[in-house]
């Protein structure tokens, strides 16, 4: 039995998601008992050779840097450093579900976000669903509440810095390859780690936990692969909305791994996040139009 371009699609995108959902919760475990700007490199360095390997095979390896994305390119690793330097403290203190939930909330952002910076039209009911959107996170952050902190705070900033990764992504030309992409962020990432390595300190890996970074080094590459092939086949407008499924998976392996399950408020303001944002997607394609997730397939170093 052969599955269509848009089933196949739906199917990548849900593995990707179980993939970047693997290795946070690899990287969650490790960072309880490394430093984080450690884990970071270690994650990193395996990441990068594969991430060569995959240019190099591809014949891409040495291609020139437009003159035109350099600035955008230099923007994204940008928000790549400060979104995976955010969102790994606060993986580090938060459940896994609570901060997936959060971070759903990163499609509506894109698109309101690209409407009042880069002028893309939106229309009230867009804008009404992303409103309706961020009371979802309002529920799971609960500003003023027992529930919220410092973490939950540093995870919305994640969001915005992936916004900001991601709006750059949308003015890069096509002529730049995605896994060039990649490799300037995980390049930039890995950097940081090195360069923040003295601040945080260094603690011998256990083989287990080289064992659990490695998992995480693999599980981000086999993602990026996914992800790309997910947007390549089948309509955006269909396939999309699949990248919700990574909440699933994060309930699941909080679950499993950690003995953690969101509470009912996080999961009714995370159904909340989820509705708007497939309402958003199948609002574009009846206008025919591709708003709410980057042009090119979107690039997840963390």
């Amino acid at each position: 039995m052969t599955l269509s371009a848009n089933a196949r699609g739906a199917a990548y995108m849900s593995v990707a998601m179980a993939a970047f959902t693997l290795n946070d919760s690899c990287m969650k475990i490790v960072t309880e008992t490394l430093p984080l700007f450690e884990a970071m490199v270690l994650r990193g360095l395996p990441t990068l050779a594969a991430l060569l390997l995959i240019a190099w095979h591809r014949g891409v390896l040495a291609v020139a840097l437009p003159q035109a994305d350099r600035r955008w390119l230099a923007l994204r690793s940008l928000g790549e450093i400060a979104g995976t330097l955010t969102f790994l403290a606060a993986l580090r203190h938060m459940p896994l579900a609570n901060l997936s939930a959060i971070l759903q909330f990163l499609p509506l952002a894109v698109t309101l976000t690209a409407a009042l910076l880069l002028h893309e039209p939106i229309g009230w009911r867009r804008l009404t669903a992303i409103f309706v959107g961020f009371f979802g996170v309002l529920l799971i952050v609960r500003p003023g509440m027992a529930g919220f902190d410092i973490w939950s705070l540093l995870g919305l900033l994640s969001v915005g810095c992936v916004v900001l990764r991601d709006l750059a992504t949308r003015r890069l030309t096509s002529e730049l390859p995605s896994v060039t992409v990649a490799i300037f962020a995980a390049g930039s990432v890995t950097l940081t780690g090195l360069v923040l390595l003295p601040f945080g300190g260094w603690v011998p890996p256990a083989p287990h936990e080289l064992v659990l970074i490695a998992a995480a080094a693999a599980f981000l590459v086999a993602g990026y692969l996914l992800i790309v092939m997910a947007m390549r086949v089948g309509e955006i407008a269909l396939v999309a909305p699949f990248r919700y499924t990574a909440l699933l998976f994060a309930i699941l392996l909080g679950r499993v791994v950690f003995g953690q399950l969101p509470d009912a408020m996080t999961l009714a303001g995370a159904a909340i996040v989820i509705a708007t944002g497939i309402y958003t997607f199948y609002r574009e394609r009846a206008r025919g139009q591709q708003l709410a997730m980057p042009a090119k397939a979107p690039l997840r170093l963390r």
